[in-house]
């Protein structure tokens, strides 16, 4: 009986949950913005006291690795990381949008049986009008894959299927996406560590480990630094 820790650190939302053999034991979660660094290790220490296990008894440890926030991402992928050599446990690397799909699906089969027709979009803001985001069905099987896009009016025309858009991505193209018939868009988009943890699940039956030596987080874009504004010398 696999027992997960799953961290999720990708987008506003620090959230960590331990999951044993689908069963939800214990979470801890916050959308508070730049909290990932203060609150992660203590929701990890929480969500295993709540449970009664000890950091040793973890079957393995799984991670959102992207694409989503650059400064997230390294908080949670280096902190995983280090527990997986310390504890000498295996790391589980989760698709973070195919996450957001599993969770938006996981909804609606809670709230109606209509959702077998539906493609899926996640969404991750990346700035102004653009987004991470890509498609999957009912099943979560990929239809269109991750990529950045940059968000029209007449985005997703090509697909006459319905969509349900979810993430944080998603609040800031309904504007101009949500006039079309069968574009749907959720009341709750925000990312959980619960997602992460039922997809590693699968990972952790076929032996579907990451490398720790070399695995890194999926930013998708190369992250380019803004030059330092020094106080009297741009004004």
């Amino acid at each position: 009986m696999a027992v997960i820790l799953g961290i999720e650190t990708a987008t506003n939302v620090c959230s960590v949950a331990l999951v044993q053999e689908g069963k939800v034991l214990a979470i801890r979660e916050s959308q508070g913005l730049n909290e990932h660094s203060a609150l992660l290790t203590d929701y990890i220490s929480g969500v295993m006291a709540e449970a009664g296990f000890d950091l040793k008894q973890l079957d393995a440890i799984a991670v959102s690795i992207g694409p989503g926030s650059y400064t997230g991402l390294r908080i949670g992928v280096s902190t995983v990381k280090g527990l997986c050599y310390a504890l000498d446990k295996p790391m589980i690397a989760v698709d973070t949008l195919k996450a957001l799909a599993w969770k938006a699906i996981d909804q609606l089969k809670r709230e109606t049986a209509d959702f077998e027709n539906l493609l899926f979009c996640p969404m991750i803001d990346a700035r102004r009008m653009e987004v991470y985001t890509a498609l999957y069905d009912a099943d979560l099987q990929s239809i269109e894959p991750v990529k950045a896009l940059v968000v029209e009016p007449d985005s997703f025309d090509n697909f006459p299927q319905n969509i349900y858009f979810y993430g944080n991505g998603a609040d800031k193209c309904k504007a101009i996406l949500s006039h079309k018939p069968g574009f749907l868009f959720a009341k709750d988009n925000s990312a959980s560590a619960i997602a992460v943890c039922m997809l590693a699940l699968d990972d952790y039956a076929h032996d579907n480990f990451a490398d720790l030596a070399y695995s890194e987080p999926f930013y998708l874009k190369d992250f380019i630094a803004g030059k330092p504004r020094l106080k009297g010398l741009y004004n």
